[in-house]
């Protein structure tokens, strides 16, 4: 399973504003769980930084880690939002997963993640 310790992060270089960030990966593929078919998806991962934003180099290598496994369309991206949101703590994060027709379907699964407020 991808593993969120490949994620890096740098110094949000503007900590007192809010503003979105958002990176699509359009080559996003793992396997089904039941048939062992590739899946593909664009995936957008859309945030407002806290003190981290997500280095692209690894953000590829994270999403790479995924081309083997089996695993179905919501727990992916589920799986995406979690671990982005454990590695950034982000103000606000919302991952959006297109994935490509098969069998006449496409799906398009999204996950938010929201900081906890501070007491």
């Amino acid at each position: 399973m991808a593993d969120n310790k490949i994620l890096e992060t740098f110094p949000n270089p503007s900590p007192a504003r809010d503003y979105l960030i958002e990176h699509t990966h359009h080559e996003f593929t793992s396997l089904c769980p039941m048939t062992g078919h590739p899946d593909f998806a664009d995936i957008t991962v859309s945030y407002v930084a806290d003190k981290k934003c997500v280095e692209l180099k690894s953000l590829k290598l994270y999403f790479h880690a995924f081309r083997n496994e089996g695993i179905f369309f919501e727990a992916a991206t589920n799986k995406i939002c979690d671990d982005l949101g454990r590695a950034l703590q982000p103000r606000q994060l919302t991952i959006i997963a297109n994935w490509k027709a098969r069998g006449g379907f496409t799906s398009r699964i999204t996950a938010s993640w929201a900081a906890k407020k501070k007491s």
